[in-house]
């Protein structure tokens, strides 16, 4: 099977590749050529800037693909181009969709892949849900062969997953702990999250490639463990030897001094996510998550140890942290004042 991923080197797609090639499949790598280092010993690459249709164009001139997969298209114009180069040039186009776009606030405590799509609070979702009805549009008028996959928040060894953390510098949460600064985790702490480890996303999406039942339908593919943010916090904590000094804040205040991540936290973070996995488990039979999130956190803090170039510290991400932190305080010293 001639597979081509679009990116493939990132956060989720870096798990999958390896496993592409190791099922014997011919995989080509398409992107700017930035990150080498997770490009798996087997694929192929195709360098070309994926804003440049032109450059595109060319650089796919005389390939047809089984399946492509675009790991990095965020909004309809990107599709949009998607739907030119590939029509009639591959039997299965995969979609990187996001769970963040179901319904929020939920009508239902269980997430299936029937959940209404809608997140008034980020425009991130929004995107993707966008994305998702012109491709299902095409789908239905022109025959474009579509498969849907929603992750939920995946992570791997090169992040420390957290509800509110500095993305660029994930190592920063660490260093706070181990130091004993004090952790800022949103609302009371006992929303229920689901993560899942990149590891296993890859197991189910690779069973969904060249699935021709597949075609047409959207997917979720998450973990079955459900677990707080305190719970989750607790663990990070755990596994890099510290013991966390969790300080709850209102998402909303969090929001208020950091307007960028309102749609993460209160659009996703902040609300229960508990998924349905029977459908991808119909789809691709014996797929289940067996990386527990205690594990998985255990070794993304060792990776980080044997690579202390990544061990960076967000400084900015600390003042943050702190203002927040001080400012929840003067509230609630003044809630408290005796008169």
């Amino acid at each position: 099977m001639k597979v081509l991923f679009i990116g493939g080197t990132g956060l989720i797609s870096s798990a999958v590749s390896p496993l592409v090639v190791e099922r014997g499949m011919e995989l080509y790598l398409l992107n700017r050529g930035q990150r080498r280092e997770f490009v798996p010993r087997g694929a192929k690459e195709i360098i070309a800037d994926v804003k440049d249709p032109r450059a595109m164009a060319d650089a796919l001139t005389g390939h047809t693909f089984d399946v492509v997969v675009d790991w990095i298209a965020f909004t309809p114009d990107q599709v949009e181009a998607d739907i030119g180069l590939f029509s009639g040039r591959t039997g299965q186009y995969i979609y990187i969709s996001s769970a963040s776009a179901y319904q929020k606030l939920p009508t239902h405590y269980l997430i299936t892949e029937s959940t209404p799509l809608a997140n008034p609070y980020w425009q991130y979702s929004r995107d993707k849900i966008a994305c998702e009805d012109r491709l299902t549009r095409e789908y239905r008028e022109k025959g474009f062969p579509i498969t849907i996959v929603r992750p939920n928040y995946t992570y791997g060894v090169t992040t420390i997953p957290a509800g509110f953390m500095s993305w660029n510098h994930p190592w920063t949460l660490v260093d706070r702990m181990r130091k004993g600064r004090k952790i800022i985790v949103h609302g009371d702490g006992t929303a229920v999250f689901t993560l899942t480890h990149n590891t296993d996303f890859a197991k189910a999406f690779v069973g969904l490639m060249g699935n021709m039942r597949a075609i047409g339908h959207p997917f979720h593919i998450t973990s079955d463990e459900a677990l707080t943010w305190n719970q989750i916090t607790q663990a990070i904590g755990h596994a890099a030897g510290a013991e966390p000094d969790i300080v709850h804040i209102a998402s909303d205040f969090i929001a208020a001094f950091s307007p960028a991540d309102r749609g993460g936290i209160v659009g996703d973070k902040a609300n229960n996510t508990i998924f349905d996995t029977t459908k991808i488990k119909t789809f691709v039979p014996g797929f289940t998550a067996t990386v527990p999130f205690s594990e998985g956190i255990l070794q993304s803090i060792h990776w980080f140890e044997k690579h202390p170039e990544r061990c960076t510290v967000d400084d900015a991400f600390n003042t943050l942290s702190d203002r927040i932190i001080s400012a929840n305080q003067r509230g609630l010293d003044l809630a408290t004042m005796k008169t």
